[in-house]
């Protein structure tokens, strides 16, 4: 392993080794195809079933229901794709495994018949869950022994992240807004077939990094697990009954509600104290994992029982901001189609014009560069998957150039709906590096203000969308807002990303012995995905809260509820500090 460690480090790129940046171009159009497609689901399902690109009429609570379920499993199951690369196929063919998934995926939902979306979006899940947690993987695998390359080898991987994210968006949005939604969702699969191939046959450079685990390699790590047997916590009859009272109680939450929401097949049909069965289950799942909790945590030694504490703290703050930050796949497109003027005229659009012209091309001329410089590299040893990265990046250029013409030749000017989903990608490629120069600093704030910072500058963003929206009357279909209020909401929001966003896992690093990292990995990932879960379920009532009480009332939810969280957190920092025991 160490030879092909070093033979990696023989070819760089940019003080880096060329593998990394197949990973670098593998991640991106993995990003591409997710975000491209997210950009555009709820829009499509959502969607008038009339004129020249008609949806299929969904209600807004059916088709975020959809997305809350596709969005929690999407952090769910690499769990289980990580235990079985590790265990069984080994990280690159488990990559390969999901890539190829979620092509079939996209490739499916660009069918646009029901019963495709459905095969599509479980594949897409599946897929993920094989390619997500490994691709990180090697990457740790690769800088084994370099511990002061990897922070930049991650900040050179999560740009990947933020491109393709941020090309996907500009092009499946346009090409699935202005051309056809089925064009939309096939470009998303294409791209992930192209990455998928490049990877496959860029593997000669790995060597047998990421391989298939050896029998004697798995064995040697079981019995490391019986060694240090008797300093864990087993879990006991009481904790089996709890996680199983807890995943039954979750699944029949998952299920019924998109069941119930989309085909009105009301499977259990109940109530307890006013409760439907959909909140009732989930309710149960809740108080079963926090006392769980409760009962593990306490079964630890005191600082590692102390350290969890804090940490399950986070997990809680980590819930809510991702319930708030999540609308912008949900109700943020709502809004932006229905509530904002979108059309420019004169001087305002020929300014868009150029500005989309440039925040498209210079990205995207700088990953090109990033390109060339692995082809000088890497030619002669990887032709054939050189050649497919090319295909690709010529396929988009001739995308961005065709949308750039169609745009500058159209005397009107209409801001697409999916445009400002790009601002995240766009605002974190630029401020990304000021805050890591500011965590670098002997300025670097202590967790609690980094929480209360994240849940402050988000409520602050939903802040905008209320002030904005305050003369829309209750009840009110449609208004013609400033787009303004969606930049200042997607700056502040990132800015609150920033904050927060990074905190998890590098706590989680801190605060949690080794041994225990799987555990509370799950637990933390488990937040992600109950938040993004929470996001679409209270995003889907934005129809019923505007008829009750009024758009800037929906918004203002989003506005209170982080920004109480955030000097909850603050007033936490002393007990916080204590219960940390010296991490900072």
């Amino acid at each position: 392993m160490s030879t092909d460690i070093e033979n990696l480090f023989k070819d760089k790129v940019l003080g880096h080794p060329a593998g990394l940046f197949v990973l670098f171009f593998t991640e991106m159009w993995e990003r591409f195809s997710y975000y491209g497609m997210r950009a555009i689901l709820v829009i499509f399902l959502t969607g008038a079933i009339t004129g020249s690109n008609p949806g299929w009429g969904w209600s807004t609570s059916a088709a975020l229901s959809l997305l809350g379920t596709y969005a929690l499993f999407v952090y769910l199951t690499p769990l289980l794709g990580g235990w079985l690369a590790d265990n069984k196929i080994g990280y690159r063919m488990a990559v390969v495994i999901g890539a190829l998934l979620m092509t079939l995926g996209h490739a499916a939902m660009a069918v646009e018949t029901p019963t495709f979306l459905y095969i599509g979006i479980a594949l897409l899940i599946v897929g993920n869950g094989f390619f997500k947690p490994n691709m990180t993987s090697i990457i740790s695998k690769m800088y084994a022994g370099k511990d002061d390359k990897k922070d930049g080898a991650y900040n050179i991987f999560y740009m990947g992240v933020n491109a393709g994210a941020f090309i996907g968006i500009m092009l499946c949005g346009w090409v699935g807004e202005k051309i056809g939604w089925s064009w939309g969702f096939g470009l998303a699969g294409i791209f992930m077939l192209l990455g998928m191939l490049q990877f496959y046959f860029a593997q000669p450079l790995f060597g047998s990094l990421g391989d298939k685990p050896a029998k004697k390699d798995v064995k040697n790590a079981e019995e490391t697990v019986d060694v240090d047997a008797e300093k864990r916590n087993p879990f006991s009859i009481v904790d089996y009954a709890l996680i199983a009272v807890f995943t039954v109680s979750a699944l029949i939450f998952i299920f019924n509600d998109p069941l119930s929401k989309i085909g009105n097949i009301q499977t259990l049909n109940f109530t307890v104290a006013g409760m439907s069965d959909s909140l009732f289950f989930a309710l149960l799942a809740a108080i079963s994992f926090i006392v769980l909790l409760i009962v593990r945590i306490p079964r630890y030694t005191k600082i590692e029982r102390d350290r969890m504490i804090a940490f399950s703290i986070f997990s809680l703050f980590t819930i809510f901001f991702w319930a708030a930050f999540e609308q912008a796949a949900g109700s943020l497109p709502i809004y932006t189609r229905d509530f904002t003027n979108r059309i420019l005229e004169g001087t305002a659009g020929t300014v868009f014009k150029v500005v989309d012209l440039l925040v498209t091309v210079v990205p995207l001329g700088i990953i090109t560069y990033v390109l060339i410089s692995l082809f000088k590299k890497t030619f002669k040893k990887i032709g054939l998957a050189n050649i497919i990265l090319g295909t690709s990046f010529l396929i988009v250029w001739a995308i961005v150039l065709y949308k750039l013409y169609v745009e500058f030749n159209d005397p009107n000017t209409e801001v697409p709906v999916t445009w400002f989903a790009i601002l995240n990608s766009l605002f974190i490629i630029i401020f990304a590096p000021l805050f890591t120069k500011w965590w670098d600093s002997s300025y670097n704030p202590p967790a609690s203000v980094k929480y209360f910072l994240g849940l402050a500058l988000l409520a602050l963003g939903f802040g905008f969308l209320a002030f904005g929206a305050r003369n829309v009357a209750a009840g009110a279909e449609g208004a013609s807002l400033s787009m303004i209020w969606l930049v200042l909401a997607y700056l502040f929001h990132t800015l609150g990303e920033l904050c927060l966003s990074p905190m998890g896992l590098s706590y989680l690093s801190k605060l949690i012995p080794t041994r225990m990292i799987a555990f509370m990995f799950g637990v933390y990932y488990l937040a992600i995905a109950i938040g993004n879960k929470l996001a679409h379920y209270i995003g889907g009532d934005i129809e019923k809260i505007t008829q009750e009480y009024s758009l800037s009332g929906f918004f203002l939810i989003f506005t209170i509820i982080p920004f109480v969280l955030g000097v909850v957190s603050l007033l936490l920092h002393p007990l916080l500090k204590k219960l940390m025991h010296g991490v900072k």
